[in-house]
């Protein structure tokens, strides 16, 4: 497996992993590589550092996410299982991401109110006093949430179940 930082031709920058630079190659001349933000196809590979270890260093866990960042506090999440054929087991730093992604899902879920595909309308009406404020989630298009967020609408992406990219 590779990991890609990449580029869209709008400047946003994001992550992907590829079993091979040929397959990254093969996916994006077939337009299957596309901007998690504005879904342009128009990306590139962004110039990185390799990552390489260091061994002079203690390898004590990272310090545990601050419980004052507003998120929901995941101690010890349960083990992942291998992912099914040559993939490696999934790293203790993923596997917490993964429980934390699914942490904050769980918490939106359970205290806004799902509006469906008028996610963009009911967001408007909100942030005009033309219907009640209260949590809200749903879908919007990348054109929708560009267009929200050009109106000074504060908007962000539900992350999705880490269950639901296998």
């Amino acid at each position: 497996m590779i990991r890609y930082t990449l580029v869209c031709d709008a400047g946003h920058s994001f992550e992907s992993w590829f079993p091979s630079g040929s397959a990254y190659d093969e996916q994006t001349e077939r337009g299957l590589v596309t901007c998690p933000v504005c879904d342009s196809a128009k990306v590139s590979k962004a110039p990185m550092a390799p990552a390489v270890a260091r061994t002079d260093r203690d390898r004590r866990p990272a310090a545990e996410p601050s419980a004052s960042a507003g998120l929901p506090a995941v101690a010890n999440p349960p083990p992942t299982a291998p992912v099914a054929g040559p993939m490696p087991m999934i790293a203790e730093p993923e596997r917490r991401l993964r429980a934390l992604l699914k942490a904050v899902r769980e918490h939106v879920v359970s205290t806004a109110e799902h509006v469906g595909d008028r996610f963009a309308e009911e967001a408007r009406a909100i942030h005009y006093g033309d219907a009640e404020g209260r949590p809200i989630y749903g879908e919007a298009t990348p054109h929708e949430a560009r267009e929200l967020a050009e109106e000074g609408i504060e908007v962000m992406p539900l992350p999705p179940s880490p269950d639901d990219r296998h």
